[in-house]
């Protein structure tokens, strides 16, 4: 029997349906899109370049279809649209210019055919597949994974015709779930020769008016598999506190402003971590080689020398451009170890967790998952990733470390990139308030309330079973951070300024906020230029949207690994979790691997299903049946789909036992 839900395709219904909870913001009457995938009819799909995550889910924009003969459009590639209202959270889109600055590529999975072939995306937003002409397929075999560009449709009604202009490899091949990932987000991946061409000519640095360093016993905590060590650290008495040093990597010295090093890294933004390989901001002969605090090598560095009292306080600071020498190179569960041969670092490091606790910051309890690989690139196990004392002694420094150098640049009058971080939404604390309300948890009064008010409901509710879908839907709650030379403070770590410093290698605010500290305090000519300086608010807007860019790309690399490691449980039952819920189903999380799929609403018990926004629930009209958010349920895995990450599940909980069977 069908399912009596309204559908939310492209052709909706326009009966009964929930009243939203909040009010979508109206989209100028042209915006520029990017398309990103297509819908059941094969028409495209776009979103908007530039949407601020704290205004809601972004608008589904649908494409009107071009005029024949023109090539399709088609994912990644760039539109100015004329938009139109298509009811709450849709729009209709028509095409008034293309300003992708390259031909829109196709990614997808090669399918040979008698006389024509097919391409189907690895983009799960995309429903349409690709058809090849004889002779477009450039090679491509069965099961590879291929580039391709759209052809003219010759007025064939439905079909989307493209040629392969690269082939990837095959979708068996360890390579392909990063390569599927950096071409689907548009990463770049390939360095400018001149960029090359500068990095391999980079050499040591002098002394000359630096600071000495070489005999401070500065050390490198890093993960076992880094390969880049752009932070080290120091602790020791001083009085009744402690004076502390944090050494990072001199990238400014090898990165002059405007050359072809730094309009590369600008560009990228930051470096992309995948779990078989990493896509670097800076080329490997800098970010491996002289900006990488090797031990027992001489490095340039900007270091800041900071001092805190026995209650963690900083009491005063100091920055300034060195030559250091690593004493060690040590890994986080090496040092996690041997505590007792760092017995300064972990003193300062009890007084700094001792002043974060008085300051009340939000510390959310977000277990993450490590994918570990084969050498041929095979999934061996998703573990947890261990959450070590060493971990939070690094973090603590580093904050510190982050805090001082927008606290200079203020006194220094120069321009800074800060990271912000703002308070939770009106609407998004009032949606919080009725979710922890409905577990007995209540907030103070008011429409803005302290990260500690927060941190104290997670602290009451640790270790216990609500524990982890508190942590979910209080992550939920919170602003993305961004970046911005304007500061309004960062909410997280209750802190009312606060900038990155320690990590130029692979972040470019990082960079930008080492040149304004050259600049202000007159270390070198390779400071922050005046026109630099102007652009903050563009480079602001880019460089999140790069941040931004790298996340998504890295979660959907965990999620196709995932997919490939749960390919062969296929019928397998599951305790899980569910993590989202929507008019189209649920989302859910297993609570073992991390694994998260759709249960789409059509294998849901036979019902009216109604969805109520702010109660994050899902409620059967007849049945009375309710599926509300990071509630525990029982799973089937009925289908896992590795090239796009796609899962998807059927819940067990409302099917009676004899339907359970009959479903196998």
């Amino acid at each position: 029997m069908a399912k009596k839900i309204p559908h939310h395709g492209k052709k909706r219904d326009r009966g009964h349906k929930p009243p939203p909870r909040h009010r979508h913001a109206m989209l100028p009457e042209t915006a520029i899109v990017r398309i990103t995938g297509t819908d059941n009819d094969g028409d495209a799909l776009a979103r908007l370049v530039v949407w601020d995550a704290d205004q809601g889910p972004p608008p589904i924009i649908h494409m009107r279809p071009e005029q024949p003969g023109r090539p399709a459009l088609a994912p990644g590639e760039r539109i100015l649209a004329r938009l139109t209202p298509d009811g709450p959270g849709h729009y209709l889109g028509r095409t008034m210019k293309r300003i992708s600055e390259t031909p829109a590529r196709i990614l997808g999975v090669f399918k040979p055919g008698r006389s024509e072939h097919r391409i189907v995306p690895t983009d799960r937003r995309s429903k349409a597949e690709w058809i090849v002409p004889a002779g477009g397929e450039n090679g491509a075999k069965d099961g590879e994974i291929v580039l391709a560009e759209p052809l003219p449709d010759h007025h064939r009604l439905g079909l989307k015709p493209a040629r392969v202009v690269e082939v990837l490899g095959h979708v068996g091949d360890a390579r392909s779930v990063s390569l599927i990932c950096i071409h689907t987000h548009d990463i770049p991946t390939e360095f400018p020769a001149d960029a090359i061409h500068d990095a391999e000519m980079a050499q040591g640095v002098p002394l000359g008016d630096r600071t000495d360093l070489r005999t401070v016993p500065l050390i490198t905590i890093d993960g076992e598999d880094a390969r880049d060590f752009d932070d080290a650290v120091f602790a020791e008495p001083d009085g009744n506190g402690f004076r502390l040093i944090v050494a990072i990597a001199d990238v400014a010295h090898y990165v002059p402003t405007g050359s072809a090093l730094d309009r590369s890294a600008r560009t990228r933004g930051n470096s992309v971590y995948f779990p078989d390989r990493v896509v670097p901001m800076l080329p490997e002969a800098l970010s491996n080689g002289w900006c990488s605090l090797r031990p027992n090598e001489e490095r340039g560095c900007l270091f800041v020398e900071m001092r805190i009292g026995a209650d963690g306080r900083k009491t005063g600071h100091r920055f300034g451009r060195g030559l250091m020498r690593s004493a060690a190179r040590m890994t986080y569960e090496g040092v996690e170890q041997e505590q007792d041969r760092f017995p300064h670092l972990y003193a300062a490091y009890r007084a700094l967790i001792a002043e974060r606790n008085r300051r009340g910051t939000l510390d959310l309890d977000l277990p993450e998952r490590k994918v570990v690989l084969s050498e041929a690139g095979q999934v061996l196990a998703v573990a947890p990733r261990p959450r070590l004392d060493s971990h939070r002694l690094i973090e603590e420094f580093m904050v510190l470390a982050n805090v001082a150098a927008a606290e200079e640049l203020e006194r220094l009058h120069q321009p800074c990139m800060y990271r912000e971080h703002a308070p939770p939404t009106e609407e998004k604390l009032a949606n919080l308030r009725i979710f922890l309300s409905a577990l007995g948890i209540s907030l103070p009064a008011g429409d803005r309330v302290h990260p500690r008010d927060l941190d104290h409901v997670l602290k009451m509710v640790a270790g216990t079973p609500e524990a982890p879908m508190i942590n979910d839907v209080m992550l939920r709650s919170q602003s993305q951070a961004a970046y911005s030379p304007d500061n309004i403070g960062h909410f997280g770590l209750a802190l009312t300024r606060y900038a990155h410093f320690t990590s130029p290698i692979r972040r470019y605010s990082d960079l930008l906020v080492h040149r304004a500290l050259i600049a202000g305090l007159k270390l070198g000519l390779d400071g922050l230029q005046a026109e630099e300086a102007a652009g903050f608010p563009e480079t602001a807007e880019h460089i999140t949207g790069t941040e931004r860019r790298a996340q998504l790309a890295e979660r959907d690399a965990v999620d196709r690994y995932l997919a490939a490691y749960m390919a062969e449980m296929v019928g397998e039952r599951f305790a899980a979790r569910i993590s989202g819920v929507t008019r189209f189903g649920l989302f859910v999380t297993v609570s073992d691997s991390g694994a998260s799929g759709l249960v789409p609403v059509s294998s849901l018990p036979d019902d009216y299903w109604q969805h109520d926004e702010g109660e994050q629930t899902l409620t059967g009209r007849r049945s009375h049946l309710v599926f509300k958010l990071a509630q525990d349920v029982e799973v089937r895995l009925v289908e896992a789909t590795p090239v796009t990450g796609g899962l998807v599940f059927h819940i067990m909980q409302g099917i009676p036992s004899g339907a359970r069977s009959r479903r196998r």
